[in-house]
């Protein structure tokens, strides 16, 4: 389930909740799975599950109700979009401009390639 790539399995397993939500799997004010259930499912050290939460967490996402467990907060869809933008435009957008840059491609290219894209 996990990748070897650059990023921590924490850091993963925080995307993957936030995919979930993204998909309706994970209604707002729905509960999440604890991380014991996390860790279990994944094959995953239990402080590494808690670990990709507490980033949730940290980001207003996710909310914990003592005793009760952790869910999705209201706004959580808002606040994962908002912030895939940004990183999409810093790690994707930017990258592709200054590459085409790079190699000389026009942005007329560009766009056509992107368009062409989007029609597959």
């Amino acid at each position: 389930m996990f990748t070897q790539e650059e990023k921590p399995i924490y850091f993963q397993m925080a995307e993957l909740i936030e995919d979930a939500i993204l998909s309706g799997a994970f209604l707002e004010e729905s509960q999440i799975p604890s991380t014991t259930e996390l860790s279990v499912n994944y094959k995953i050290n239990p402080a590494t599950a808690l670990k990709g939460i507490n980033i949730l967490v940290d980001n207003n996402i996710v909310y914990k109700k003592r005793g009760v467990g952790m869910f999705v907060a209201k706004g959580a869809v808002d606040i994962i979009t908002e912030n895939r933008k940004k990183l999409f435009i810093e790690d994707f957008v930017a990258k592709l401009v200054d590459e085409a840059k790079k190699l000389n491609i026009s942005k007329k290219d560009v766009i056509e390639l992107i368009e062409g894209g989007y029609t597959e």
